[in-house]
């Protein structure tokens, strides 16, 4: 039998690294809508733990911190992963993110998968997608289209 505390909060949250956190904390809310749930300073100033809160969903952020081996998006050439969040209103969110002043990579448009969506860049280079699901498309009609998408053109 475990003993386990069980967990008020998603099991899996991506936790991103920022050279100057307090300030993505700060955009972050204000141009993408979370909330700030907690933000925990280190003496120097540095973010050592923040959380903040989307639509009941939590992303992690901190500083810097290059004695643990972390570093801002800002330092790296390529990046391996980027965010994906599904909202009620994808539309809405694009203007107030466009408005407020996030980098825009794609504008809104319907995917194969169902979904209209958009991506953007934030203002240290992480990269977002912001999904509305708009329709329910089957495992087989994904796997159909991918393959006539990206399938051998002989």
């Amino acid at each position: 039998m475990s003993d386990a505390v069980q967990l008020d909060h998603q099991r899996i949250i991506p936790y991103l690294t920022y050279a100057d956190a307090p300030t993505a904390i700060e955009w972050l809310c204000r141009v993408f809508g979370f909330e700030q749930v907690e933000a925990m300073s280190v003496p120097d100033g540095r973010i050592g733990h923040a959380s903040l809160s989307l639509l009941g969903e939590r992303v992690m952020l901190a500083s810097v911190f290059e004695e643990v081996g972390n570093c801002s998006p800002q330092d790296l050439d390529a990046l391996p992963a980027q965010i994906s969040v599904y909202i009620d209103d994808v539309e809405a969110h694009f203007r107030q993110a466009k408005a407020a002043g996030a980098t825009i990579v794609q504008e809104p448009e319907d995917q194969f998968w169902g979904a209209r969506m958009y991506r953007c860049v934030d203002l240290e280079g992480h990269r977002w997608s912001f999904l509305q699901q708009m329709r329910v498309v089957s495992s087989e009609e994904m796997q159909s289209v991918m393959s006539s998408t990206f399938g051998d053109e002989e």
